[in-house]
């Protein structure tokens, strides 16, 4: 058995307050918009998933959870990971290779740049900088995620919300 990750990068985040934390600036209105319209094309693609962990900041977990309401994913279900804020590519390498075996295909919200080197680490490319609330469907031709590593993955599929379809 196949495994799938969808890396998605949180939706647009507001930059308004220079109160709040980092770690607690909520999404701005594109990021509300985006979110559940990325959420629209997942579901259009017929992609399942076993689990859906995000990092806890308040842009990630909340585009996590707009996001699944559209595929109809329990939110509450969501798996809120400390390790995926901020992290690297290797912290994100760790997260992934600790996951359960049982779960084949699993989304994993996070932040720039870790996300991105880590998309382009996975697939051995250069070819990914993700914009806000992108998504990278990638395969793993293993059993087994701490099998997981560099260049061991294939692109499946790639969105992001200024992604828009030829018209025709």
């Amino acid at each position: 058995m196949k495994k799938q990750l969808l890396l998605i990068r949180h939706a647009k985040s507001e930059w308004g307050s220079l109160a709040l934390k980092d770690f607690d600036r909520p999404l701005n209105a594109r990021g509300f918009s985006n979110a559940p319209e990325m959420g629209k094309r997942w579901l259009q693609k017929n992609i399942f998933i076993d689990a859906f962990v995000s990092s806890p900041a308040m842009r990630a977990i909340t585009t996590a959870k707009l996001i699944a309401i559209e595929i109809a994913f329990d939110t509450e279900k969501i798996i809120k990971n400390p390790s995926v804020y901020h992290a690297t590519q290797q912290q994100l390498l760790s997260v992934v290779n600790k996951f359960d075996n049982n779960f084949n295909s699993i989304a994993l919200v996070g932040h720039n740049p870790g996300l991105s080197e880590f998309a382009n680490y996975l697939t051995n490319s250069d070819n990914y900088n993700l914009p806000t609330c992108a998504m990278v469907l990638i395969t793993f031709d293993t059993d087994n995620w701490d099998e997981v590593s560099g260049g061991t993955g294939e692109v499946s599929w790639v969105d992001y919300p200024k992604n828009t379809p030829e018209l025709g």
